[in-house]
C-alpha cells in the first residue's frame, strides 16, 4: 500500500493526532498501519457511542413539556383533594395528567405547553392554599382565586411565582399578615388583597414592586402605618388602603407617585398634616381620606392638574381655608369637606365649578353670605352646608340651578323669606331649612315642588296661618313646621296628603280644634301637635289612622277620651300631660266615666236632631258626587309643576305637563286624540299589565302611553302593578331612571305617560343586527355604567331604599345619544327598614337571582344578580344562558387580547376592541359582573362597589 494512502493523509493533516499517536519515522510507519487502522475504529465507535448517549440522556422538547405539564397537574390536584368536596365538584374537570386539557378556570400557553392563567374567580371553593405547591407552576402569568371562601393564610411560597404580573385574591376569608415573599413578584402589574382579614403591617418591602399599577389592600384588619417605601412604586396609578386601622401618618414619598390618579386612605385611624408633597401629583383625580384623624390645611396646590374630581376630606380635624386652594378648581364633581373645622368667607373664597354634582360642608366654621352665582352651577344635584355661621338671605338665583334635587342650609343665621324662586326647582325632592331666623310665610310658588318629599322649617321665625296649599304636594313624606309663630287653624286640607309620614305642627301658636280630616291620613306615622293652644276633643276619625305609632298633643287645651289605637294606647303621660280634661287608661290620667240617664236622654236627642236635620244634608251631598262623578270624565294626576293662568285662559307651553295638575282633563283628551283612542296603529309593545303607544301631542312632543290592561270584573289585578309604579317613579329622580311625566287612574281607563326614548329596549337592539353592530363597545361599556348607577341611586340614596325585581334588557331604554334609562317599575318594592320584606316572585326568569327558588324574601342583591347577567348580555350580544351557572368562570382567564378566552364570547358581530386598553377595560368590567353573579347573595358585592368599581374602569 502506498504511503499517500487516506490515513497517511489524514495523519499529515491533524498534527495533534500525531502527538497523540507519537507515531515513528516514515521507515517505519507501514508497520504501523494496522494499529492506526485499529485505533480509528476506536474513536469512529467512541463518537457514534457518545451521540447514541446524548440522544438518550437530552430528553427531547415534546418528553420536556410532557414533564412539565405533569408536574403542574400533579400539583394542581393536591390542591384540588384537600379542598371540601363541594368544592372537589366544581372541579370535576380536573382530570387526568394534562392541566392545558380542557381544565375549568386553567388556560396555557399557545403551544399549550404549560400554565400560563389560573382563574377560579366566584366558584365557591373552601379550603386554604397551604397545599398548593407554586414551585410547580413556575410559568403562571395570571392567578385569581377572587370572591371565594378561601381562608387561612396566604403561603410564603407564593413568590415563587416569578413571571406572575395580575393576582387577585380579594373577597376571601384569608388572615394573618401579608407575606413578605409576596414583594419578590417583581413584575406585578396587579395586586387585589381587598375584602379579607388580613392583619399585621403592610411590608415595607413592597417598595420593591417597581412595575405594580394597581394595588387595592382595602377592607382588612391592617395596623402600623403606610410605609414610606411606598413612594418607590413608580408605576402606581391606583392605591386602596381604606377601611383598615392603619395610623401614623401619610409618607411624603407619595408625592413621588407621579403617575397616580387615585388615592384611597378612608376610614383608618391616620393623624397628622397631609404632606405638601401631595401638590406634585399632577395627575391626581381623586383624593379620599374621610374617617381619619387628620389635623391641619389640605395642600394648597392639590388641584394643579386641573384633573381634580373627588374630594372626600370629611370627618376629619383640618382647619384653614380650603375653599381659597379650591377657588380656580373647575374640574370638580364632587366635594366632601363636611364634619370638619374648615373656615372662610364663603362669599368670596368659593368659586364656580360648572361641573359639580354634589357639595357637603356641613358642620364646619365657613361665614359670609351665599353667593348668587351658585345659579350657575347648573349640575349641581345635592348643596348641604348645614351647621355653620352662614348668615343673609337666601340667594333667589339658586334657583336657576335646576337640577338641585337637596338642599340642606339648616342650622346656620340665615334670615329674611324663603325666595319664591325656589318654586322653579322642578326636581327638588328635599329642602332643609330649619335652625335660621327666617321670617315671613311660605311662598304659595313653593308648593310648585310637585317632587318634594321632604320640607323642613322648623326653628325659625316664620308666621302667619299656615298655608292650605301645602297639602298639594303629592309626594311629601315629611312636613316640619315646628317652633314657629304660625296660628290660627290646622287647614283641613292637610288630611288629602296621600303619603305623608311624618307631621310636627308643635310649638306655635295654633288654636282651634284639631280638624277630623287628619284621619284621613292612613299612612302617617308620626304627629306631633304638641305646645300649641289647641282644644275640644280627639277626633274619633283619627282611629283611621291605622299606621300611626307615636303622637305628642301635650301643652295644649284638649279634653275628653284617648281614641282607642295604637299610638294612644301605647302613649305615656309625657305626650299628653298638660291639658285641661284628658281622660283614658293611661298612667296620670283620670279614667272616663261612663254617661248618666240624663246624658243618655240628651244623647238620644241629638241623635234625633242628626237624623232628621244633617241625615238630609248627608244625602244631597253624595247626590251631588254622584252627579259630578257621572259627568267627570277622568281624574289625572301629575308629577310636574302648573303654569300660570292669565284672563282665565290657559298659556300652552311646549311641554304641555308643566300644566297636568292644572288642567288634567285637557292632557287626557290630547292624549286620547293622539293614540287615537289607543289605536293599534300607535302600539310599539304590550306587556305583562299593559300595552305600550307612542303618543305626539298637538304640541308636537312625543311621549309613551302605557295603559293598563282592562279586566271585565271591578278588581283589576294590574291595579297593583300600576301603583307600584307610580309610587315608586314619584319617589326616585335620576338622570338614568325613566321620567314618569303623569298618570290617569279611572276604573275603566288607567295609564301612565313617560318621556319617549328613541332607541326603544336594549331587547329590541341586540336582536337587530344593524342596531347591534351601530351599538358599538364604547356605547356597550357605557350603557352598564349607566345602570348600574341607576341601580345604586336606587339602593342607597332613596329612603326607604327601593328595589327593582326586573331588571332585564326589554326594561332598559336607550336615547339618541345611548344614554341608559332603567323603566317598568311595576313590581318594584319599596322596602321597609323595620321589618321584613316578604313577598310572591316577581321578575324575569333567566334574570332573577336563584336564591327566589327558596324564599320570599325581597333585598337589593336580587337586583345585583339580575345587572350580572344584564351586563353580560350586553358583552356578549345575546342571554348568557347556561354560562351563569356553569363555566361563567372559564370566561376570564387571561388578559392579552390574543389569548382571552373571553374574547371568544364577546359580541361577534362587533370587531374585536381596537387596542389593548380597551380590551383590558372588558375584562375589567367582566370580572366586575361575574361578582355579581355568585349565588350567595352575602356575597354579592353592593350596586354601590359596583358602581365604584366601573367608575376606576
Amino acid at each position: 500500500m502506498s504511503l499517500n494512502s487516506p490515513i497517511s493523509a489524514t495523519l499529515h493533516m491533524s498534527p495533534a493526532k500525531q502527538i497523540v499517536l507519537n507515531p515513528q519515522p516514515k521507515a517505519s510507519m507501514v508497520s504501523l498501519f494496522p494499529m492506526l487502522v485499529s485505533m480509528k475504529c476506536v474513536l469512529t465507535w467512541l463518537f457514534f457511542s457518545m451521540c447514541f448517549c446524548a440522544l438518550i440522556t437530552s430528553p427531547s422538547s415534546s418528553s420536556t413539556s410532557s414533564s412539565l405539564q405533569s408536574r403542574e397537574a400533579s400539583a394542581l390536584l393536591k390542591w384540588k383533594s384537600s379542598l371540601d368536596n363541594q368544592s372537589q365538584t366544581l372541579l370535576s374537570s380536573w382530570s387526568g395528567n394534562n392541566s392545558c386539557n380542557n381544565w375549568l378556570g386553567i388556560a396555557c400557553d399557545e403551544d399549550s405547553k404549560y400554565v400560563t392563567y389560573v382563574n377560579l374567580t366566584n366558584m365557591g371553593l373552601k379550603g386554604t392554599l397551604k397545599s398548593l405547591n407554586f414551585t410547580s407552576l413556575p410559568n403562571i402569568l395570571t392567578l385569581d382565586l377572587s370572591y371565594n371562601f378561601l381562608n387561612r393564610n396566604i403561603p410564603n411560597h407564593i413568590g415563587m411565582l416569578s413571571k406572575l404580573f395580575y393576582l387577585d385574591l380579594s373577597n376571601n376569608l384569608f388572615s394573618g399578615k401579608i407575606p413578605y415573599d409576596i414583594t419578590q413578584l417583581t413584575l406585578l402589574s396587579q395586586l387585589y388583597l381587598k375584602h379579607n382579614k388580613l392583619s399585621g403591617e403592610i411590608p415595607p418591602t413592597i417598595g420593591k414592586l417597581l412595575n405594580i399599577e394597581i394595588l387595592y389592600i382595602y377592607a382588612n384588619n391592617l395596623c402600623g402605618s403606610i410605609p414610606s417605601e411606598i413612594g418607590m412604586m413608580s408605576s402606581l396609578i391606583e392605591i386602596d388602603l381604606s377601611e383598615n386601622s392603619l395610623s401614623g401618618k401619610i409618607p411624603p414619598s407619595i408625592g413621588n407617585l407621579s403617575n397616580l390618579i387615585y388615592i384611597g386612605f378612608h376610614r383608618n385611624h391616620l393623624c397628622g398634616t397631609i404632606p405638601t408633597e401631595l401638590n406634585m401629583l399632577s395627575n391626581l383625580q381623586s383624593f379620599n381620606v374621610y374617617d381619619n384623624n387628620l389635623i391641619g390645611e389640605l395642600p394648597h396646590n392639590i388641584c394643579q392638574s386641573g384633573n381634580l374630581y373627588y374630594i372626600s376630606a370629611s370627618n376629619n380635624n383640618f382647619t384653614g381655608q380650603v375653599l381659597k386652594s379650591l377657588k380656580n378648581c373647575s374640574s370638580l364633581i364632587r366635594l366632601w369637606l363636611d364634619h370638619n373645622h374648615f373656615d372662610g368667607n364663603i362669599t368670596d373664597d368659593f368659586g364656580v365649578y360648572p361641573n359639580l354634582e354634589f357639595m357637603e360642608l356641613a358642620d364646619n366654621n365657613f361665614y359670609g353670605h351665599l353667593p348668587s352665582n351658585w345659579g350657575k352651577f347648573h349640575n349641581l344635584e345635592q348643596l348641604k352646608i348645614s351647621k355653620n355661621n352662614i348668615s343673609g338671605c337666601i340667594p333667589p338665583e339658586l334657583g336657576e340651578a335646576t337640577n338641585l334635587y337637596l338642599i340642606d342650609l339648616s342650622s346656620n343665621h340665615l334670615t329674611g323669606k324663603i325666595p319664591k324662586e325656589l318654586g322653579n326647582l322642578t326636581m327638588l325632592g328635599r329642602l332643609f331649612l330649619s335652625n335660621n331666623n327666617l321670617s315671613g310665610n311660605i311662598h304659595v310658588q313653593i308648593t310648585s315642588l310637585k317632587d318634594l318629599k321632604i320640607l323642613d322649617v322648623a326653628s325659625n321665625n316664620l308666621s302667619g296661618f299656615i298655608t292650605k296649599e301645602l297639602f298639594i304636594f303629592p309626594k311629601l313624606l315629611n312636613l316640619n313646621l315646628s317652633h314657629n309663630k304660625f296660628r290660627g287653624n290646622i287647614p283641613v286640607e292637610f288630611g288629602n296628603f296621600k303619603v305623608l309620614q311624618t307631621l310636627d305642627l308643635s310649638g306655635n301658636f295654633l288654636d282651634g280644634t284639631i280638624t277630623p280630616m287628619l284621619g284621613k291620613l292612613k299612612v302617617l306615622e308620626t304627629l306631633n301637635i304638641s305646645h300649641n293652644n289647641l282644644s275640644g276633643p280627639i277626633p274619633t276619625s283619627l282611629d283611621q289612622m291605622i299606621s300611626l305609632s307615636f303622637v305628642d298633643i301635650s301643652f295644649n287645651q284638649l279634653n275628653g277620651p284617648l281614641p282607642n289605637m295604637r299610638a294612644f294606647n301605647n302613649a305615656t303621660f309625657e305626650v299628653l300631660r298638660n291639658n285641661t280634661g284628658l281622660c283614658g287608661n293611661v298612667s296620670g290620667l283620670n279614667p272616663c266615666t261612663k254617661p248618666t240617664n240624663g246624658s243618655h236622654n240628651n244623647n238620644n236627642k241629638t241623635k234625633k236632631v242628626i237624623f232628621f236635620i244633617v241625615l238630609p244634608i248627608a244625602l244631597g251631598t253624595l247626590m251631588l258626587a254622584f252627579i259630578y262623578l257621572k259627568f267627570s270624565y277622568c281624574f289625572c294626576h301629575s308629577t310636574t309643576t302648573r303654569d300660570n293662568q292669565v284672563g282665565g285662559n290657559i298659556i300652552a307651553p311646549t311641554n304641555v305637563f308643566t300644566i297636568w295638575s292644572f288642567d288634567g282633563k285637557m292632557v287626557y283628551e290630547n292624549i286620547i286624540e293622539a293614540t287615537e283612542e289607543f289605536d293599534d296603529k300607535h302600539l310599539i309593545g304590550v306587556g305583562a299589565h299593559g300595552s305600550v303607544y307612542k303618543a305626539k301631542l298637538q304640541t308636537g312632543q312625543v311621549v309613551v302611553v302605557k295603559k293598563l290592561h282592562s279586566v271585565a270584573d271591578a278588581e283589576n289585578p294590574n291595579l297593583k302593578s300600576f301603583i307600584n309604579e307610580i309610587q315608586a317613579l314619584t319617589e326616585i329622580r335620576h338622570r338614568n331612571i325613566v321620567k314618569l311625566y303623569g298618570f290617569c287612574s279611572h276604573s275603566q281607563l288607567s295609564f301612565l305617560v313617560y318621556e319617549f326614548m328613541e332607541k326603544g329596549s336594549l331587547e329590541k337592539i341586540l336582536k337587530d343586527d344593524e342596531e347591534a353592530i351601530a351599538f358599538d363597545w364604547n356605547k356597550r361599556v357605557n350603557v352598564i355604567k349607566d345602570v348600574a348607577n341607576a341601580l345604586c341611586y336606587m339602593h342607597h340614596d332613596c329612603s326607604p331604599p327601593i328595589v327593582h325585581r326586573d331588571i332585564s334588557t326589554k326594561n332598559i331604554l336607550l336615547d339618541l345619544e345611548y344614554v341608559a334609562r332603567v323603566s317598568d317599575f311595576g313590581t318594584a318594592k319599596l322596602l321597609n327598614p323595620n321589618s321584613s320584606n316578604w313577598t310572591s316572585f316577581a321578575g324575569t326568569f333567566g334574570y332573577a337571582a336563584p336564591e327566589l327558588a327558596y324564599t320570599m324574601e325581597v333585598n337589593e342583591k336580587n337586583d345585583v344578580y339580575s345587572f350580572g347577567v344584564l351586563a353580560l348580555e350586553i358583552l356578549f350580544g345575546k342571554h348568557p344562558g347556561d354560562i351563569v351557572s356553569n363555566s361563567l368562570q372559564w370566561i376570564i382567564m387571561g388578559s392579552t387580547l390574543d389569548s382571552m378566552p373571553l374574547m371568544n364570547k364577546l359580541d361577534q358581530r362587533l370587531s374585536r376592541p381596537v387596542n389593548h386598553r380597551q380590551a383590558k377595560e372588558l375584562v375589567c368590567i367582566a370580572k366586575t359582573t361575574i361578582s355579581c353573579l355568585v349565588d350567595s347573595p352575602q356575597s354579592r358585592p353592593t350596586m354601590e362597589q359596583v358602581s365604584r368599581e366601573l367608575l376606576s374602569v
